[in-house]
């Protein structure tokens, strides 16, 4: 299904080329000429994403932002006039994920949306992993917890089980696992397997009847985080 994108945009013909825009690249949007008509739509509606003009009519942007950060977590994209780097970074402070300043071209626009709902979705999937009673990442502290039990790993342990974890099910390739945990030591697609077997091992000390990472021959490799 096509993910739904709230346009709030009080200046019709930015709002209609952001809509076109929106609707050629698949998605399907939804237009609020003002803030409290996005409030309504948005306790209404399902949205995935909000394209918030700060210089509303009837209400501030950032003000709006607040009273929509009381009820929701949808990723918000402040469209502006103003570039001043204190009103960008307000914007951030108060819960917006991303700042277009006008005149901008609406393909970026829609290029930059894109990105925040796939970051909307690595940190659901992330939020799932964390909550599934297998794991607990605690990211600050640099932790993994199994299933109550604070796992002793190497860096390069850590980053590869944390990476895994992020997108439960998904399989990595040796090569996209290098990759991505950043690991300069890896120059040979069998360190990865090395180190999968060593994780194998330290999470079968705490659950010698359980192995959550898949192994798909050919392919690569894979978490599970429920049963």
């Amino acid at each position: 299904m096509s993910a739904t994108v709230l346009v709030v945009e009080d200046e019709p013909a930015i709002a209609a080329n952001v809509e076109y825009a929106l609707r050629t690249d698949g998605f399907r949007p939804l237009c609020a000429a003002l803030g409290m008509q996005a409030l309504e739509i948005l306790r209404r509606e399902v949205v995935d994403a909000v394209i918030l003009d700060v210089g509303l009519p009837d209400v501030n942007g950032f003000e709006l932002c607040k009273q929509i950060r009381a009820f929701s977590h949808v990723p918000i994209l402040f469209v502006t006039a103003r570039s001043d780097e204190v009103d960008r970074i307000v914007g951030l402070e108060i819960g917006a994920d991303d700042y277009v300043v006008k005149p901008f071209s609406p393909r970026e626009l829609v290029a930059r949306v894109k990105t925040i709902l796939r970051r909307a979705q690595r940190s659901h999937m992330q939020a799932q992993a964390q909550s599934a009673g297998w794991f607990n990442l605690d990211e600050e502290r640099a932790r993994i917890v199994f299933r109550g039990t604070t796992l002793v790993l190497t860096r390069f342990e850590y980053v590869l089980l944390k990476t895994m974890l992020a997108q439960p099910e998904r399989v990595f390739s040796r090569m996209q696992l290098m990759a991505l945990t950043d690991a300069p030591e890896a120059s040979m697609e069998r360190t990865v397997d090395t180190h999968i077997k060593s994780l194998r091992a330290k999470l079968r000390a705490v659950a010698a009847d359980f192995d959550p990472i898949q192994t798909h021959r050919g392919m690569g490799y894979s978490v599970k985080v429920t049963s």
